[in-house]
C-alpha cells in the first residue's frame, strides 16, 4: 500500500514561472471548456467546499490572462464573477447554523453546501475562502472587470468580513490556519479601502491576530503553535498555516508574522524525517495538504535555512484542488494565484547546528517529542513509529512484569537535560532522563543516539534494579519504507499476511525490514501481538488492521471516527503493535542495565559487538565505528550531561 497522502517532496514540484504559465494554460483551457452559459466555473458532480470555487477560478483565469493576454479569457472572467455576485451570495441565516452572534444581519456569507441548513458548519472557512478569492480578484483584476463589477466585489468582500467578525463568533471550529487567513483576507482587503476605513480594518486584523491567534498559541516541542482543532500541531493544517503567515507578512510587512513562521517553521524541521515524513496531529494523523504548503515552506525554508520543502505533500493535487476525476476545482485557488506571484526560490540545504528535538545527518534522522523520547526514526529509507505494549507506547526501555504486564521506562520525573556532540562524519545526542519505576523507584536513564549519516547506533543505560521484572528494548514498530521514491506501508511491500513476516531474521539474528537491517549487540526480535476476538482492531497490524495505515487504523479508535475525532487520541488507544524487541547485553557493567541496537543498510559487512567499560569517567562505549564517553547521571557541576565522542573505524 503506498501510503496514500505523502507522495513527493515539495521542492520537487516544478516552480519557475514558465511552470505556473503552463499550469493556469491548462486551468484556463479546462475552465473555457467547462463554463456554463450562466458563468458557473465549478467542478461538475461538486457538492460541499462548493461556495468560493467558481469565484476562484475566476481568480485563476484572471491571472492567466495578466501574464499571457489570452483575449479569450476576459468574457468568461466577467461572465463568472456576475454568477457568483448573481448566485452564490448568501444574506439570508443559513437555517442551524450555531455560531451567530446577530441574527438576520443580512451581511452576506458563502456556503459550504448550498442547501438551506444542509451542513451549515462549515460555513465560516467557506466565507474565508471566498474572501479570499474576492481580494484576489481585487488585485489582479483592474483593466480586466468593469467599474461596476470591481465595485460589487469590494461591497461583497467588506460585507464577507463583517460576517466573519461581527456577525458570528470568531474561529468557531478551532481550526487556527482558517483564522490567520482571515486576517490574510482582512490585510489584503484594506488596500483597497479609503484610508480611514482601511485603517479600522488593519486595526482589526492585527488585533484579531493578536488577542485570538497568537494569544491562545499551544506549546509542544519548545515552541508556541497555533491551535488547530484542540491540538498544538497538525500536520495537515499546520503547514497551511505556514503559507498564511507567508502572505500576511507579503501583504503588511509586519514582523509578528514572520517571527511566529520563524518558529513553526524550525518545529517543523525538527519533526520531519530525513525524508519529509511526518505523523500526528488533532485532525489529520497522516493525511497532507500539498501546493497549499509551498509558499510558506517555500519562504521560510530561506529565512530559516533548513530544506524544509522536503516535506511529503499530496500531489496527487499537485498544483490546485481537484475532483476524483482529476478536474480543476477553485477550492485553494488563492495559494495558487500567491505561489505563481511569489519569487522566493527554495532553500535546499539540511540545517547542520544541534537541535534539542531531532538528530539529523543525510539519511538518517530520529525527532524526539515533547519528553524526548523518539517519536519517528528513519534510518536506509525505512521509517520507524513507537510501538505499543500493553497500551503504552514509545521508543526506549521497558520492563515485562509478573504477570505479563509491561511497564515503559520513558516518563520522566524531573529534569530531561540532552548534550550534543560531533566527530569527523559523525553526530551524537545523549538524553539523560529520570523516570521512575513500576515499584516506584528512581531509575536514571541515559539514552546515547549516534549516526554517521548511514546508520543510527542506540545505546540505553540504566541503573534498574533486575528484581522488578525482566527488562527489554522497545526499539520501535516497523512500519514504512521507501519504494522508487515513495512511501509504502512495509507490510504491504512484503506482499505477506503477518506483520512478523515482513521482517526477515538473517542466519545471524539480524532483522531485515524494507532497506533496514536491525542488529543488536544481544538477542534481537520482532514480536507481533495477539488479537483477541472482537477487539482486534485495538491491535495493529491484526487481521482487522492489514491494509490500514496508521491514520485509518487511529480514526477507527477515535471517540468521532467520522473524520472529525482526533487520531492521535485514537492511536494511544491501542493495545499492541508489531515491535522490535531488544535483549540486554549479558555482561554490562556493575550496576547496570545496557541495551545496544544499530539500525543500518540491509547489507552491510561491519560486525556489531559494542563494547562498555566502566571508568572513573562513566561509560565507555567503543563501536565499529565510534567510541563513546557517557558520563554519569548527574552530569557536571553545573548538572549538564557529559558526552564525548570519537571516530575509531
Amino acid at each position: 500500500m503506498l501510503l496514500p497522502h505523502q507522495r513527493t517532496s515539495l521542492h520537487d514540484l516544478p516552480d519557475s514561472p514558465e511552470a505556473y504559465d503552463a499550469v493556469l494554460a491548462r486551468v484556463a483551457a479546462e475552465a473555457l471548456d467547462r463554463i456554463t452559459p450562466d458563468g458557473n466555473l465549478e467542478r461538475p458532480g461538486c457538492t460541499d467546499d462548493i461556495g468560493d470555487t467558481s469565484l476562484g477560478i475566476s481568480s485563476l483565469l484572471a491571472l492567466a490572462w495578466r501574464r499571457t493576454g489570452d483575449d479569450r479569457l476576459p468574457e468568461a472572467v466577467s461572465r463568472s464573477v456576475d454568477f457568483h455576485l448573481r448566485e452564490r451570495v448568501f444574506r439570508a441565516d443559513n437555517p442551524g447554523y450555531p455560531n451567530l452572534r446577530l441574527r438576520n444581519s443580512g451581511a452576506p456569507y458563502a456556503r459550504y453546501v448550498l442547501g438551506d441548513g444542509e451542513h451549515p458548519i462549515g460555513d465560516w472557512p467557506s466565507t474565508v475562502w471566498a474572501l479570499l478569492q474576492a481580494v484576489n480578484l481585487l488585485d489582479i483584476g483592474q483593466d480586466l472587470l468593469s467599474g461596476e463589477q470591481l465595485g460589487a466585489l469590494t461591497e461583497l468582500a467588506c460585507g464577507y468580513w463583517r460576517w466573519l467578525t461581527e456577525v458570528t463568533f470568531f474561529n468557531p471550529q478551532d481550526a487556527t490556519n482558517q483564522a490567520i487567513g482571515c486576517v490574510v483576507g482582512g490585510l489584503m482587503l484594506a488596500r483597497h479601502l479609503p484610508r480611514a476605513e482601511a485603517e479600522g480594518v488593519r486595526e482589526t486584523a492585527m488585533r484579531l491576530y493578536t488577542e485570538e491567534i497568537r494569544s491562545r498559541r499551544l506549546p509542544d516541542r519548545g515552541a508556541l503553535l497555533p491551535a488547530e482543532h484542540g491540538g498544538a500541531y497538525d500536520n495537515n493544517y499546520g503547514p497551511i498555516s505556514l503559507s498564511f503567515l507567508a502572505q500576511a507578512y507579503r501583504v503588511s510587512g509586519e514582523q509578528v508574522f514572520v517571527e511566529d513562521g520563524d518558529d513553526i517553521a524550525r518545529y517543523i524541521d525538527a519533526r520531519l524525517s530525513s525524508c519529509g515524513y511526518d505523523v500526528g496531529g488533532p485532525r489529520y494523523s497522516e493525511q497532507h495538504c500539498g501546493f497549499e504548503a509551498v509558499l510558506g515552506l517555500r519562504l521560510f525554508s530561506r529565512r530559516i535555512r533548513a530544506d524544509l520543502g522536503r516535506y511529503r505533500g499530496d500531489t496527487r493535487w499537485g498544483y490546485h484542488a481537484a475532483g476524483p476525476d482529476g478536474a480543476v476545482d477553485g477550492h485553494f485557488a488563492f495559494m495558487l494565484v500567491w505561489q505563481a506571484q511569489d519569487t522566493t526560490r527554495w532553500y535546499r540545504t539540511p540545517r547542520t547546528s544541534p537541535v534539542r528535538h531531532q538528530l539529523r545527518s543525510a539519511r538518517v534522522s530520529v525527532s524526539f517529542d515533547n519528553v524526548l523520547t523518539p517519536s519517528l526514526i528513519e534510518a536506509a529509507g525505512t521509517l520507524l513509529l513507537p510501538a505499543a505494549a500493553d497500551r503504552q507506547h514509545g521508543i526506549g526501555p521497558a520492563v515485562r512484569l509478573a504477570g505479563g504486564r509491561t511497564f515503559l521506562l520513558t516518563r520522566p520525573m524531573g529534569q530531561v537535560r540532552t548534550r550534543d556532540a560531533s566527530a569527523p562524519g559523525l553526530m551524537a545526542k545523549l538524553v539523560t532522563k529520570p523516570v521512575v519505576s513500576a515499584a516506584q523507584v528512581l531509575v536514571h536513564t541515559q539514552s546515547l543516539y549516534v549516526t554517521d549519516g548511514t546508520s543510527l547506533w542506540l545505546t540505553v543505560a540504566l541503573d534498574l534494579d533486575r528484581s522488578e521484572g525482566k527488562p527489554f528494548l522497545l526499539a520501535g514498530l516497523p512500519y514504512a519504507t521507501e519504494t522508487d521514491g515513495r512511501l509504502a506501508k512495509l507490510l504491504e511491500v512484503a506482499g505477506l499476511d503477518l506483520a512478523e513476516r515482513a521482517v526477515r531474521v538473517a542466519t545471524d539474528g539480524t532483522l531485515h525490514a524494507g532497506g533496514l537491517a536491525v542488529t543488536g549487540a544481544a538477542g534481537i526480535a520482532v514480536t507481533t501481538p495477539d488479537w483477541p476476538g472482537t477487539d482486534s482492531s485495538a491491535y495493529f497490524n491484526s487481521p482487522d488492521t492489514i491494509g490500514l495505515t496508521q491514520e485509518q487504523a487511529a480514526f477507527r479508535l477515535a471517540a468521532d471516527p467520522r473524520g472529525y475525532g482526533n487520531p492521535d487520541a485514537g492511536w494511544r488507544h491501542t493495545v499492541a503493535t508489531t515491535a522490535f524487541e531488544a535483549e540486554p547485553v549479558p555482561t554490562p557493567p556493575d550496576g547496570l542495565t545496557v541495551f545496544a541496537v544499530r539500525y543500518g543498510p540491509a547489507h552491510t559487512d561491519e560486525p556489531f559487538a559494542p563494547v562498555f567499560e566502566h571508568t572513573d569517567a562513566g561509560l565507555l562505549v567503543t563501536t565499529e565505528t565510534f567510541s563513546a564517553l557517557i558520563g554519569p547521571p548527574e552530569g557536571d557541576a553545573t548538572g549538564e550531561p557529559i558526552l564525548e565522542l570519537r571516530q575509531t573505524g
